[in-house]
């Protein structure tokens, strides 16, 4: 009886888990669309705070539920938006961003379970998005929009530059601005969220 119960249990959780990564990845999607752009940035560069919903997935689940969050919204909105080259080079770039993103985050919180490890994960995730992306974009995601929309190719010096003036500073602001409402979002919620963490261990 013992065993059917915790049986019974654990697929309750299973299920309270999928459907709760899958209203985030909604709500996901639907904040990547208020997509707008930072003065003084370049115009493609958008913020948005579709990473909110996935940071809750991966702080209250672990870091696959946030991933699974990032992965499904960014498939929706490929799916759905579309992409001018035809191929999911924005999406990926989403998705990878968020993922350097939140796996430090859910990192350092689930393992202090505090105000203070969750800062300290949101600031080296910015740190790290910001580092790994520079360099992405200058191996891989700025020339596959070349590949793709088969426009001139960029210099790596012209490459070098849009990363120091434009993509770094966009994830670095992106970052905060994340960091910041994210803080305030979670001294709302905690209550909350420690009564979702406890149901879903």
């Amino acid at each position: 009886m013992a065993q059917q119960r915790r049986d019974f249990n654990m697929h309750k959780g299973k299920v309270y888990k999928m459907v709760a990564v899958s209203m985030l990845s909604s709500i996901a999607y639907v904040l990547q669309l208020l997509d707008f752009p930072f003065p003084g940035l370049p115009a493609f560069l958008q913020i948005d705070f579709s990473e909110v919903p996935a940071l809750l997935a991966a702080i209250v689940f672990g870091p696959l539920a946030g991933l699974a969050v990032e992965g499904i919204k960014n498939v929706l909105h490929y799916g759905i938006v579309g992409n001018m080259t035809g191929v999911p080079v924005g999406e990926m770039a989403n998705f990878i961003a968020g993922t350097i993103f939140i796996v430090p985050v859910s990192y350092f919180y689930r393992k202090h379970r505090s105000t203070k490890s969750l800062s300290a994960g949101l600031i080296v995730g910015t740190v790290m998005m910001t580092l790994m992306m520079a360099l992405l974009n200058y191996v891989l995601i700025l020339p596959a929009y070349t590949w793709f929309l088969n426009s001139p190719q960029m210099s790596g010096e012209a490459m070098l530059n849009l990363i120091l003036v434009g993509i770094a500073p966009f994830n670095v602001i992106k970052g905060m601005i994340i960091t910041i409402l994210f803080v305030i979002l979670y001294s709302r919620l905690q209550p909350w969220l420690n009564k979702q963490y406890q149901h879903s261990s």
